[in-house]
Parts: C-alpha cells; sequence; structure tokens
C-alpha cells in the first residue's frame, strides 16, 4: 500500500481497503 507495511494506525483507512480492513492491523501489526 502507499502507507508503511509497519504502521499500527490502519484504523483510519477502514473501508478504503479491499476487505483486509479485518486483519489489516494484525497482518502488519
Amino acid at each position: 500500500m502507499l502507507q508503511p507495511k509497519r504502521t499500527k494506525f490502519r484504523k483510519m483507512h477502514k473501508g478504503r481497503n479491499r476487505g483486509l480492513a479485518q486483519g489489516t492491523d494484525v497482518s502488519f501489526g
């Protein structure tokens, strides 16, 4: 993605993802 892979603030981008919003925080956490 455009944001860093180590970011833990993906919650702000929830909904813009292709369905990874539910696990994006854990995957990139």
